[in-house]
């Protein structure tokens, strides 16, 4: 009788237990915005030319209204992925500042990327992420981490009592699959439980303070950033931006919001996903790119390119990307609309635990009981061939053996040992990353793992980018896990957020690894990857338990490479404005009249942007009078339609200019407006930064 009634009472606490402590904030991460590449498509000619919209973190705290400590922190970082570097520089700096900041730990601080593949590089922990980022910039790095760090500071001034709920809807014209040859290797009676190829499903958690406004909102959805192509040189968001923006700016404003309102739009299984919808296209003119190889007619993967809904409009993927940002905020806004009948998250605890797993040669028992072993990591063949998304170099394609050229340059680095391998299986090894040292670590053996709860809502944290099946494995294992200390009947709601904390590439399903296209190529650890990331995380599932009162130990540190790694990218040495002309001068002028949805363009004497990166501020702003004559601002760099473009003129001299660019399709009002730029010039001998503006003439919008 006594077990009766403790569960009674039990389920009783759990459905009251719905209040905890919530907190959201924002902060501005974009770091060098020219001359550092990008990282995402490992392209050193995909270098930054300027701003189209500023990149953020935004960073969400859950807590135990009971037991403050119990809490864990979930930042989401318009980044390419986490990693390890920025997770450590986030967390050193919050014990820095003591106190409350103090509960901040390894154990439950999540950093998860959006996959955006048009940031600035230069930030990475290891050596294979540094190379096409030309090393590590500290200034990008400092960048990530203090505004992450602000964030999170925010976010947790505004902790404050509230409520958790949870909303589905589907995003059917989001993505597709983009290896869909590898994932129709998975049994056909698995494939069979699902209507499509991709998860369709959007997951919305919306945190209301005790007064009924909307702090914020944390959503999950599966959706490569790789709308903006690798010819993309502008800072932004990619898709995930867009709707994060589109959010922020239209519901910010309602009075349903708190201030400070912040919307994070988290990635989830993204390894096969893509945003490029209307599939994959040879640029030679012979049709659909192979199914199997993702070649054309020539044999290569260098003209297969995948197309956005707006492809048409040749503009290095920009209008898809606000297209399909567009789509999941719809979706996002659909949720909002309909929560209240929704999934309200109760019970009385929150919980999470993180620890490190070495996995060179890792052994464990599959769920069928047989035994598996993890690898050292490596990149095999169709690595190099990428993807529709952004196509690899020379004659590397999906699935098909490499020219022995490539070997012997593979093998120049590092041989595979035998061991190796064996342990690889059918994965033919190009790059033995796992077993390079020199300089210093090339990728990471060492991986995170991480699981966070609040009431019956479960987070996965996931390193590697999952693809679609085996995102659906891994959230059904810990489902059924966490079904052992949930009251019976209380489903648990599992979601995956992810690539986070330290980027391990990709995790596929062992059928999926056995095609070794690009995403099976890409598990670095063998075809037991995905069986090891759930042999972990599903063993430590009873450190989530509202009884459990431990963590686990943390497991083996990780390599901090921070002071090992060095920068190849040019620092500014000075600037100068050409004979007769001064900072910040205006060399073309906006035209006098415009009608709206035409593009405002001024061209400025500028200055390099590295000189100062106007976190929290703006580069560019766009100005409207008021009947009183006074100027408001109306428009800068958080605008997606704002867009920054700087130009190098001369070397030698050091000038350069500075267009802004306003695409009048948002909507503004009719007026009166002028372009204003905000610069700072790095004076020549004493290296000094002072800051000067410009501002155009003033012209009419009808």
């Amino acid at each position: 009788m006594f077990w009766l009634l403790h569960l009674a009472l039990l389920v009783v606490t759990w459905a009251a237990g719905d209040t905890y402590l919530i907190g959201a904030g924002r902060g501005d991460i974009t770091g060098p915005v020219v001359e550092v590449p990008f990282h995402g498509y490992a392209s050193l000619d995909q270098k930054g030319t300027g701003l189209r919209q500023r990149i953020y973190a935004r960073s969400f705290i859950v807590g135990d209204v009971n037991k403050p400590a119990d809490r864990f922190l979930y930042i989401v970082l318009d980044t390419i992925a986490g990693d390890t570097a920025i997770r450590r520089g986030v967390i050193e700096a919050l014990q820095s500042l003591g106190g409350e900041y103090a509960l901040y730990t390894s154990n439950n601080v999540a950093l998860v990327g959006t996959h955006s593949h048009s940031g600035p590089g230069g930030w990475h922990n290891y050596v294979l992420t540094q190379v096409p980022a030309l090393g590590f910039t500290k200034q990008s790095y400092q960048a990530i981490v203090d505004g992450t760090v602000l964030s999170v500071k925010r976010a947790h001034e505004s902790l404050t009592p509230g409520t958790l709920a949870v909303g589905t809807a589907k995003v059917h014209d989001g993505a597709i699959n983009r290896s869909l040859w590898a994932f129709l290797a998975n049994p056909e009676a698995e494939r069979a439980q699902y209507a499509d190829t991709t998860d369709t499903t959007m997951t919305l958690l919306r945190l209301k303070r005790a007064d009924g406004k909307i702090q914020g909102i944390l959503n999950w959805y599966a959706v490569h950033g790789t709308s903006a192509h690798n010819t993309n040189t502008h800072v932004t968001g990619d898709n995930k931006g867009v709707a994060a923006y589109l959010f922020e700016k239209e519901f910010g404003a309602s009075t349903e919001a708190a201030p400070g309102f912040v919307a994070g739009f988290s990635q989830s299984n993204v390894g096969d996903t893509s945003p490029n919808v209307l599939g994959q296209w040879c640029t030679d003119g012979s049709g659909e790119c192979s199914l199997e190889t993702s070649t054309c007619a020539d044999g290569k993967s260098t003209s297969c390119h995948g197309r956005g809904p707006m492809w048409e409009k040749n503009d290095h993927g920009i209008a898809s990307a606000f297209e399909i940002g567009r789509r999941q905020y719809a979706a996002a806004k659909n949720i909002m609309d309909s929560i209240d009948s929704g999934m309200p998250v109760t019970g009385p605890s929150v919980k999470a635990f993180h620890f490190f797993k070495d996995m060179r040669y890792f052994s464990f028992t599959r769920p069928d009981g047989t035994q598996g072993v993890t690898c050292p990591a490596a990149l095999g063949d169709s690595f190099a061939a990428g993807t529709t998304d952004g196509p690899g170099v020379g004659d590397f394609a999906q699935t098909v053996k490499a020219n022995p050229f490539w070997k012997f340059v593979g093998g120049i680095l590092k041989t595979p040992s035998p061991r190796q391998k064996a342990c690889q299986g059918v994965k033919r090894i190009l790059l033995d990353v796992g077993e390079m040292e020199a300089p210093f670590a090339w990728t990471a053996n060492i991986v995170d793992i991480q699981v966070l709860r609040v009431g019956q809502l479960v987070i996965i944290v996931s390193s590697p980018e999952a693809s679609t099946m085996a995102g659906r494995r891994w959230r059904s294992a810990i489902g059924e896990a966490a079904k052992s200390f949930l009251p019976a009947g209380v489903q648990p709601i599992v979601v995956l957020g992810g690539p986070a904390n330290t980027y391990t590439h990709y995790a596929v399903t062992p059928e999926e690894y056995d095609v070794q296209r690009y995403e099976g190529s890409s598990t670095l650890y063998g075809r037991d990857t995905l069986n090891a990331y759930i042999n972990l995380t599903v063993g430590a599932m009873s450190y989530l338990s509202p009884a459990a009162s431990s963590v686990p130990p943390s497991g083996p540190a990780p390599p901090d490479n921070r002071g090992k790694s060095a920068s190849f990218v040019t620092a500014v040495v000075y600037d100068n404005a050409p004979i007769g002309k001064k900072m910040g001068q205006v060399l073309s002028q906006p035209l006098a009249t415009y009608a709206r949805g035409a593009t405002v363009k001024t061209v400025f004497q500028g200055a390099n942007p590295r000189n100062n990166l106007r976190l929290e501020g703006t580069f560019a702003a766009v100005e409207m009078r008021g009947d009183d004559g006074s100027w408001q601002r109306v428009r800068d760099d958080f605008d997606w339609h704002l867009v920054y473009s700087w130009r190098r003129t001369d070397v030698i001299w050091g000038a350069s200019t500075v267009q802004i660019d306003w695409e009048t399709v948002d909507n503004p009002e009719p007026g009166t407006y002028r372009i204003k730029y905000y610069g700072d010039q790095k004076k020549p001998f004493t290296g000094s930064i002072e800051d000067f503006e410009g501002t155009s003439n003033e012209f009419t919008l009808t």
